[in-house]
C-alpha cells in the first residue's frame, strides 16, 4: 500500500518514535515540581521548546505548546483579537484558509481576500482590505489542498506598515522551512511533519498585544491550560529538527516526483486539469481535477489498487458541500485528487500510480454511465433537466449535448445540486465554452452556457 496523503497526516518519523518511547520513561513527572523527577521533566520540556523555537525562528519564551494545531489557531486568533479589542473586531482572512481559521473568524467582522486561479492571494488585496478597526490579519503559509505557497513576507510587510499583526498558519510548510517575513503570530501542528498527533505550536512575538481567553492557568505562560503531554512534545520537537535536517535534499527529490505527476497525468488521462501554482508550491503536493468523475468513487478505486490519496470533492466531505478552497479558485469541485507524498516515497511508487490512474478513472466514468439526458430544444436553446442528479452528472449531460446546438447557441442546465454552481463554470473554463450566468428556477437554478466552438 502506498500512502499518498501526507498533507492530512504524515507517517510518524523514526526519530519521533524513539523520542516518544524514551520520554515515556524520563518525562512522566510534573515539570513544575522541584524534586528530581520534576527537574528532569523540566529539562526535557525546556530542551523541546528551544528546539522547536529554533525551527520556527522565534525565542523560546515566545512559543507555547498546545493540544493541537487547531487549538493553536483558535487560541491565537482569540487571544490576538482580545488583546486588540480597543482597535476593533475586524479580521482579514484569505478565502482559502484552513477551516479552523474560518471557523474562529465567524463571530467577528470578517473580510475574505480572494485568490487567483492558482490559489494565491495578492498582497495588494490585503492592503485594500485594511481598515482603521482591523485588529488582525491571517494568512496560511501554503495551501493544504493544492500546495500553493502564499506571499507571506510581502503581506507581513503590508500589515506591519499598517500596525496590524499577521497570524500565519504554517501547518503545511513548517516541516520544510521557516516562515519568512515579519509575522506576529504563527501556528503549526506536529502530525503534519511526522510528529505525534495532539501537539500544536503557537508562537506570539514579543510586543504583540495578546490576552489569553478562558480560565487562567499557570502552565505554558497561561496560554495553554492543562498538564503538558511531555512525551508527545519531546517527540514533536525532535522530529521537527530531524525533518528540517533532511528537508533540502528531500524537497529536491519530491519536487521531481510531483513534477512527473503534473506533466504526465494530463497526457495519460483525458479531460484533466492540474490545479495550483506550478512553481510556487510545496514539494510533495499535486492536485488535479478529472471531469465526469465522482471523487469519492475514484478514491475507493485507487484504494483498491493500493494507493491512499485524498480529495477536495464535495462528496468526500461530511458537509456534502464543495470545497471552499476549490470554490474560491474557480476550479472543478468534483473528481479532485490530491496526491501528497511523504518523505521516502520512491520513484517506483509514483510510476505505479501513473500506471494505475488511467484505468481507475476510466472505470469510474463507466460506472457513472452518464444517463441519457432529458433534453428538449426551446427556440435557440437546448434545455437539460438534471434535477435530482448529483454532480458530476449535470456536467456530463451538458458535455453530451453541447455539440447539438450551433456555435453561438446556448444550453440551459437545470440543476438543484449546489456543486453545479461551481462545476459548470469550471467546465466552461476547461472546455473553452462561454458561461453566461445563473438564473432562478422553480426548482434549483438554470445555468446558461453558450457554445463557442
Amino acid at each position: 500500500m502506498s500512502y499518498f496523503d501526507a498533507a492530512s497526516s504524515a507517517p510518524l518519523h523514526p526519530v519521533a518514535r524513539l523520542a516518544l518511547l524514551a520520554s515515556l520513561d524520563e518525562g512522566w513527572a510534573d515539570p513544575s515540581r522541584l524534586y528530581r523527577e520534576g527537574r528532569r521533566a523540566r529539562l526535557l520540556l525546556d530542551a523541546a521548546r528551544e528546539a522547536a523555537a529554533e525551527a520556527v525562528g522565534c525565542r523560546p519564551d515566545e512559543l507555547t505548546f498546545t493540544s493541537s494545531g487547531t487549538r493553536a489557531v483558535h487560541d491565537g486568533i482569540a487571544g490576538a483579537l482580545a488583546g486588540r479589542r480597543r482597535i476593533g473586531r475586524h479580521l482579514i482572512v484569505s478565502a482559502v484558509e484552513h477551516s479552523s481559521v474560518l471557523h474562529s473568524a465567524e463571530p467577528f467582522d470578517v473580510t475574505e481576500v480572494p485568490v487567483d486561479r492558482t490559489g494565491a492571494v495578492s498582497p495588494r488585496s490585503y492592503a485594500d482590505a485594511l481598515r482603521p478597526d482591523t485588529a488582525l490579519a491571517c494568512l496560511q503559509s501554503a495551501n493544504h489542498e493544492v500546495g500553493t505557497v502564499q506571499p507571506v513576507a510581502e503581506v507581513a510587510d503590508v500589515c506591519r506598515e499598517a500596525g496590524v499583526p499577521l497570524l500565519v498558519d504554517a501547518a503545511q510548510s513548517l516541516g520544510w522551512e521557516p516562515v519568512d517575513g515579519a509575522w506576529s503570530l504563527l501556528t503549526a501542528s506536529a502530525h503534519k511533519w511526522g510528529g505525534p498527533s495532539g501537539v500544536g505550536l503557537l508562537a506570539v512575538r514579543k510586543g504583540v498585544r495578546f490576552s489569553p481567553r478562558g480560565p487562567a492557568d499557570e502552565r505554558e505562560s497561561g496560554r495553554a491550560p492543562g498538564f503538558e503531554n511531555l512525551p508527545a512534545i519531546v517527540a514533536a520537537a525532535a522530529s521537527l529538527r530531524a525533518v528540517r535536517a533532511e528537508a533540502a535534499q528531500e524537497a529536491v527529490r519530491l519536487r521531481e516526483l510531483t513534477a512527473r505527476i503534473r506533466s504526465r497525468v494530463p497526457r495519460l488521462v483525458p479531460d484533466v486539469d492540474v490545479v495550483g501554482d506550478a512553481e510556487r508550491r510545496l514539494p510533495g503536493i499535486v492536485t488535479f481535477s478529472c471531469l465526469y468523475v465522482d471523487g469519492e468513487t475514484l478514491l475507493h478505486e485507487l484504494d483498491r489498487a493500493g494507493f491512499s490519496v485524498s480529495s477536495g470533492s464535495s462528496c468526500t466531505s461530511s458537509t456534502l458541500t464543495p470545497s471552499h478552497v476549490l470554490k474560491a479558485m474557480g476550479v472543478l469541485s468534483e473528481g479532485n485528487v490530491r496526491v501528497s507524498l511523504p518523505p521516502g516515497t520512491t520513484s517506483e511508487e509514483v510510476d505505479r500510480f501513473l500506471e494505475v490512474l488511467p484505468g481507475a478513472v476510466t472505470a469510474v466514468r463507466e460506472k457513472l454511465g452518464a444517463p441519457t439526458p432529458s433534453a428538449v430544444v426551446r427556440e435557440d436553446a437546448l434545455v437539460v433537466d438534471a434535477l435530482g442528479k448529483r454532480c458530476p452528472i449535470p456536467v456530463i449531460e451538458l458535455a453530451k449535448v453541447i455539440g447539438d446546438v450551433p456555435v453561438g447557441g446556448t444550453v440551459r442546465v437545470l440543476s438543484d445540486d449546489e456543486a453545479a454552481r461551481l462545476d459548470i463554470p469550471a467546465w466552461c473554463e476547461m472546455r473553452e465554452q462561454a458561461y453566461v450566468g445563473e438564473e432562478p428556477a422553480d426548482q434549483g437554478s438554470v445555468y446558461v452556457v453558450r457554445r463557442i466552438s
